[in-house]
């Protein structure tokens, strides 16, 4: 420190903080909300300190300073972190037999016209028809759509008999069983399907965690505002954690192959994904390129998720940025039976 100038003591004293912060915020993936529910909120900040500490990194390497070591090393300490968050080469591998799985937050196809465009619902369609998806998870599903996707099987399952708002599963392979997690006093949810493709039935899950109710481009923010917004975020993150571990409850009397697809309205850091991750692949790691970014916004959160039984093979991992929701819609080729 003696022979740095002012000027970058002060930017080692905020790279200290920083370094700091990202630490304790790795804890997150293994603290659950209902313990800490303050380290879990610090699991959404982890992205934008992985970067900033990368450029502070880089910052002190330029110089030939030692205080390089600081941001590295925490970097290195959280390198299964920088794996979740971005991956470097996509696995194309495109067969004829595999099954293209595909999740999408379709934000009720635009019913109240959060976007500014016209005929939302038909371009969604579209794109899907397009893209012909063997199993389509669909979160925040709304009947009042006028659209009816071409599918021999569905599963749809709305709040309640007055509310149009929901989820839906839909499938070229035949379903013989369904059904809903009911999660309480809320309008997220979790449903499921079994679908038979051969000899082999596989399990799928349509997951919807509890919304943060945020809307950073919207919302501003000053302190009473943030305090509000923290005992939200705090109160929603640990519905997720309740949520979650009904769904791996659920999981463990299932006795064949599963799929998650997930909105966890959380990210990769977070305790809810390592709870739904546990014995599967997270198919953007496995097959899937960059950042994977699936929530409209300037920062690239990735808090929608394709995670398979690890019996399962990843072919291809894609994520569509096209603007007809606040998410963008994902799909994986995996391969039923690798040899």
């Amino acid at each position: 420190m003696k022979k740095l100038s002012l000027i970058d003591k002060f930017i080692f004293i905020v790279n200290s903080i920083l370094a700091t912060i990202l630490f304790i915020a790795y804890f997150s993936y293994y603290v659950s909300p209902n313990s800490i529910s303050f380290v879990s909120i610090l699991s959404l900040s982890i992205p934008f300190l992985i970067l900033i500490n990368l450029i502070f990194a880089i910052y002190w390497l330029i110089k030939l300073k030692k205080q390089f070591w600081l941001s590295t090393i925490i970097l290195l300490l959280g390198y299964q972190y920088i794996a979740k968050f971005y991956s470097f080469s996509e696995k194309k591998v495109l067969l004829t037999k595999d099954i293209k799985v595909m999740s999408y937050n379709v934000r009720m196809f635009n019913l109240y016209n959060w976007i500014e465009e016209k005929n939302v619902a038909q371009k969604i369609y579209d794109f899907i028809k397009d893209k012909d998806p063997d199993i389509l998870c669909l979160q925040e599903f709304h009947t009042a759509a006028k659209i009816g996707f071409n599918y021999p099987y569905k599963f749809i399952k709305t709040s309640n008999k007055k509310n149009n708002f929901g989820h839906a599963i839909f499938s070229k392979y035949k379903i013989i069983n369904s059904g809903s997690l009911n999660f309480s006093n809320t309008s997220n949810n979790t449903i499921f399907v079994d679908v038979v493709k051969n000899k082999d039935t596989i399990r799928v899950y349509n997951v919807h965690l509890e919304s943060l109710k945020i809307n950073p481009k919207k919302d501003n923010f000053n302190q009473e505002i943030s305090d509000k917004l923290r005992v939200r975020v705090e109160n929603s993150f640990k519905k997720q954690a309740n949520q979650a571990t009904l769904i791996t409850e659920h999981l463990k009397k299932v006795n064949y192959k599963s799929i998650i697809c997930a909105d966890l309205n959380n990210n990769a850091f977070s305790w809810v994904y390592r709870k739904l991750i546990a014995d599967k692949n997270d198919a953007f790691e496995v097959a899937g390129e960059g950042f994977g970014k699936t929530f409209d916004y300037y920062f690239p959160f990735r808090i929608d998720f394709i995670l398979t039984d690890k019996a399962l093979e990843i072919n291809n991992f894609k994520t569509f940025h096209i603007p007809h929701s606040d998410h963008y819609p994902i799909m994986a080729r995996l391969n039923f039976n690798p040899s």
